[in-house]
């Protein structure tokens, strides 16, 4: 789940995935972010099947890892500098979706009748 409202960030480029939390967010720092903001900042290894995500929750340094078995990650085109995903287009990328084709639910509202 992600926090609500977090910003999420994407770098295009890929990073050693030999680095660990503090690594990847010092790589943040050094390219003028914020590593406690409370966003999620996305990394790629130079193998699309891979992904770590890391953020400050607040209290301490979090980091999730994924590897797809088959197929790898929709990435961004690979180019110098990081674009900014919804949380919906986030949840499409590390289920190996298509993250282009992902659109925020609509909130429904309940139909009365009579």
């Amino acid at each position: 789940m992600i926090p609500g409202g977090a910003r999420v960030f994407v770098a295009t480029k890929p990073v050693d995935f030999r680095k660990g939390p503090s690594g990847l967010m010092a790589l943040v720092e050094a390219r003028g972010g914020d590593p406690f903001s409370g966003a999620l900042y996305v990394f790629r290894a130079s193998r699309a099947d891979r992904v770590k995500i890391v953020w400050w929750d607040g209290t301490g340094l979090c980091l999730f890892a994924k590897c797809l078995d088959e197929r790898g990650f929709h990435w961004p085109r690979i180019e110098k500098g990081v674009i900014r995903l919804s949380a919906v287009q986030l949840m499409a990328l590390v289920e190996g979706k298509d993250w282009t084709q992902a659109k925020a639910a609509r909130e429904r509202r309940p139909v009365t009748v009579g």
